[in-house]
């Protein structure tokens, strides 16, 4: 039997990441796809999986050491019906998401309308879901990392024709299938009730009309750019804007701030806005759901897991906080510092950006009157905070105007799942928990 060496793929815009594991010594049998090593890149893990199987003769890695593609990670006697090497598969990439950095903002002291009953949740088909084409007989041939990178996608690699060794399905393969999926022709996606056309982007030479530097994206934008864009081609945006009256809410806030700070914490409004999320997603559960793969089910959730949009030097992070329903406003604003240091020193691990069932994206404190979030799919709904501001608010029994801290939200929600109706009783919840603080506690 040929002994070969099995060498880092390609990991992307990389020039050295930290090998973190070595899940083999020499001696030990593997088989295609078993995973050789995990590598730590600028935001997450990955697992180099093993391009043929057959018997580990000599590793030349260790924990600590830097690799690259082409790296040496092992000496392996090819097993029987390995002859060729399979290309190697490229790593998945960490998910990420929409919005901005958390900001301060103040609180409010007036009585706020009575919010109607909840309606029940319906499900609506998922009109591309719909017209795909499975074969439950059909078993994909991928790595462990593309099939990852496959489901972040949301592809059925049962409907993917793989071009690597013995039809293996690549990354690309993954990424070719997705960008025809949202290119399909318009008489074809009117024919089988779902789709969109789009017309290819022209090809400018812009150096024609004055000087130019071209800079590459970061991977986080490049990453964060195709999720963006099938979050918005997929699910029909609905944006609703409402103001709240936080002014009571801010001076609790900073009556707090004592407090806070002998426990090492810094209280900031997103944490209450946490709280007063968590309370409108119990009264209203189909904001804490998502549709089915196939679009004719809605998956309600028992947990309620919020992740807030983190500004970091590379783009845009989504670290989520789990259970916010079971801490106080002083465990959310832990959370929120120790997962915002992470975010911007490189540390979150995958998990850690995993499992969201809302997404706060908070503006206030850069500016903006308003905006419309794009929804972080599979969820349902995301909730954008602009800046507060003093506004005269009328005061019926005083017959004059009085100055109030109102702070405007814009909720962005899948008009599949929820009508516009739920939207508005959903942001008067909001408004209502914001503006009485006692609310919060119930």
């Amino acid at each position: 039997m040929a002994i070969k060496e099995v060498l880092v793929p390609d990991i992307g815009n990389f020039d050295s990441v930290d090998v973190i594991e070595v899940h083999v010594k020499a001696g030990d049998s593997v088989n295609q796809d078993d995973s050789l090593i995990t590598l730590e890149s600028d935001k997450a893990s990955m697992d180099i999986p093993a391009p043929f199987s057959g018997t580990v003769k000599e590793i030349k890695i260790k924990v600590g050491d830097k690799a690259a593609q082409g790296t040496l990670i092992a000496l392996v006697e090819a097993g029987e019906g390995a002859a060729e090497a399979a290309k190697p598969a490229p790593a998945a990439a960490a998910p990420v998401v929409t919005s901005v950095a958390a900001a301060e903002v103040p609180a409010p002291t007036k009585p706020v309308p009575e919010v109607p009953k909840p309606i029940a949740p319906q499900g609506t088909p998922n009109p591309v879901a719909a017209r795909a084409e499975f074969a439950p007989g059909k078993n994909p041939h991928a790595s462990p990392s593309v099939r990852k990178f496959a489901r972040e996608l949301g592809a059925d690699l049962t409907r993917v024709t793989g071009s690597g060794p013995k039809g293996r399905i690549t990354k690309e393969d993954v990424q070719a299938w997705v960008k025809g999926e949202l290119t399909k022709p318009r008489a074809e996606a009117l024919a089988t009730g779902g789709g969109l056309s789009v017309l290819a982007m022209p090809a400018i030479d812009f150096s024609q009309f004055g000087a130019t530097e071209t800079q590459p994206l970061s991977r986080i934008k490049k990453l964060s750019g195709a999720n963006l864009h099938r979050n918005w081609v997929t699910a029909p945006h609905v944006t609703q804007f409402d103001n709240a009256d936080i002014t009571d809410l801010e001076d609790f806030r900073k009556s707090m701030q004592d407090e806070a700070a002998k426990r090492g914490v810094k209280l900031t409004m997103l944490a209450f806005l946490m709280k007063a999320v968590v309370n409108a997603l119990r009264a209203y559960p189909n904001f804490n759901a998502s549709l089915s793969p196939a679009g004719d089910e809605l998956i309600l959730k028992q947990y309620y897991h919020v992740g807030f949009a983190c500004d970091t030097p590379d783009g845009l992070v989504v670290p989520v906080i789990r259970d916010v329903n079971k801490k106080d406003v002083l465990d959310i604003a832990r959370d929120l510092g120790e997962l915002s240091a992470k975010a911007r020193e490189r540390k979150l691990k995958v998990e850690e950006m995993q499992g969201g069932c809302f997404t706060i994206s908070s503006l206030g404190g850069i500016g903006g009157t308003a905006f419309t979030p794009i929804i972080n799919c599979p969820e349902v709904a995301i909730l954008g905070v602009s800046r507060s501001s003093i506004e005269p608010v009328w005061d019926a029994k005083s017959k004059t105007f009085e100055p109030r801290l109102m702070l405007p939200l814009s909720l962005s929600y899948d008009h599949r799942v929820i009508d516009g109706a739920d939207g508005a009783r959903f942001t008067s919840h909001l408004r209502m928990m914001l503006s009485d603080v006692r609310r919060l506690l119930l």
